[in-house]
């Protein structure tokens, strides 16, 4: 968990968990619940969604007003249902979480996003909280911490299960690493597109771009990255996970 004299200015509450487990979440004026917390899902695996759904479900203010399977979906739903709080499987088609929590958070500012993934990972932790994410929960956690999570959430205030602040903890004691050229929201947009076996004449439709930015895109990408081939571009997308394997 976080060790408070690494951020003075952060007091953090803990909430013990059912299994005993802490999060932390950061305080500042406490914030009612609403009324009907409003809820939005988003995760590619159905079984996750099914899962999602019957915990979301079983909460009496609860409303869930949107499930969607891919990002595009998740960023439409939200603009037209304005959640409370959306729960944001990082590993969606078409926008990544990362894009999607961007994308959700520029237009929807009063809504929180919860980023729900397997992955542990200090760098993707950072660029989710850039983009606008305030909770970060590890699917592992879903059974005990879920319902904590979109609670402090809908309060606007970020929730971190202990094995994340952790994470966050070792990234900020380590100071930074060095990080390749990065690329810009479109830039990334596009090699998870790519990356997912989509040609440039599709990738244009599903933009709403012309055929002749996409390939000027990514001519960019590849220059910026130093690279020479679709497959080592896959390989990158992967690495940096911007898609899964």
């Amino acid at each position: 968990m976080f060790d408070v004299t690494f951020f003075p200015r952060a007091p953090y509450s803990l909430l013990a968990s059912t299994r005993g487990e802490h999060a932390c979440s950061l305080l500042k004026r406490p914030e009612a619940l609403p009324t009907v917390l409003r809820i939005l899902i988003a995760d590619a695996h159905e079984v996750v969604r099914t899962g999602l759904q019957r915990i979301i479900q079983s909460q009496a203010a609860w409303e869930l007003v949107a499930v969607a399977a891919d990002g595009k979906e998740a960023v439409h739903q939200a603009l037209l249902t304005q959640p409370d709080v959306a729960v944001i499987g990082y590993a969606l088609p078409l926008l990544n979480g990362i894009e999607v929590t961007r994308q959700i958070r520029a237009s929807l500012p009063k809504t929180e996003v919860l980023i729900f993934t397997v992955h542990e990972d200090e760098a993707l932790i950072s660029q989710l909280l850039k983009a606008g994410a305030r909770g970060y929960l590890l699917k592992s956690d879903a059974n005990s911490q879920l319902i904590a999570a979109i609670e402090t959430l809908a309060m606007h205030r970020p929730f971190f299960t202990a094995k994340v602040s952790e994470a966050l903890l070792r990234s900020f004691a380590e100071g930074p690493h060095h990080q390749e050229l990065p690329l810009s929201p479109r830039e990334r947009q596009i090699v998870q597109l790519i990356a997912e076996g989509h040609s440039s004449k599709a990738i244009a439709k599903l933009l709403n771009i012309s055929l002749k930015t996409v390939e000027t895109h990514r001519a960019a990408i590849m220059r910026k990255l130093s690279l020479s081939s679709a497959a080592a571009l896959v390989r990158y997308a992967i690495r940096t996970k911007i898609v899964e394997p």
